[in-house]
């Protein structure tokens, strides 16, 4: 049997606070765009078929092409992300597996190329956020939901 807990009814404050940083993300200077195309990737990573579809429908929605998002999962050999979409993704990618190896320094050097101080904080904390919503969904058996 499932574990399926309504996680938004059950702890309404809780849910409330993270929906509000993302609105707070929204309002950033990363784009929407940026933002979704990080959370699509961190949802792939951690296999949350929910978050995955939502983040899919939700970068279509704003202009993006199947072919970009066909070719996520490999955006290192893909031509068609640019260098800071590419650097927001190797920061996501390496946030997301902290626990096996910290951030690499390189990385973290390369970063304020593509993003000023305040970008690299939001960003850091879209990670953390994303990492968030997949966990609880997954561990609370949000379903996943094709859409027409």
């Amino acid at each position: 049997m499932t574990l399926k807990l309504n996680f938004p009814g059950l702890a309404p404050a809780i849910y409330q606070a993270l929906a509000s940083v993302n609105s707070a993300l929204d309002a950033s200077s990363l784009g929407k765009s940026l933002i979704d195309l990080v959370f699509l990737r961190i949802s792939q990573i951690n296999g949350c078929a929910f978050c995955v579809d939502k983040h899919a429908h939700d970068l279509l929605e704003l202009g993006d092409n199947f072919q970009r998002l066909n070719s996520l999962v490999c955006w290192r050999e893909a031509p068609c992300f640019s260098e800071r979409e590419r650097a927001a993704l190797a920061w996501s990618e390496a946030m997301t597996g902290i626990a096996g190896k910290h951030v690499d320094e390189g990385l973290q050097q390369k970063l304020p190329m593509y993003f000023t101080e305040i970008e690299l904080v939001d960003l850091a904390f879209a990670i953390g956020l994303m990492n968030a919503w997949n966990r609880v969904a997954i561990a609370c058996g949000k379903s996943f939901s094709m859409r027409n």
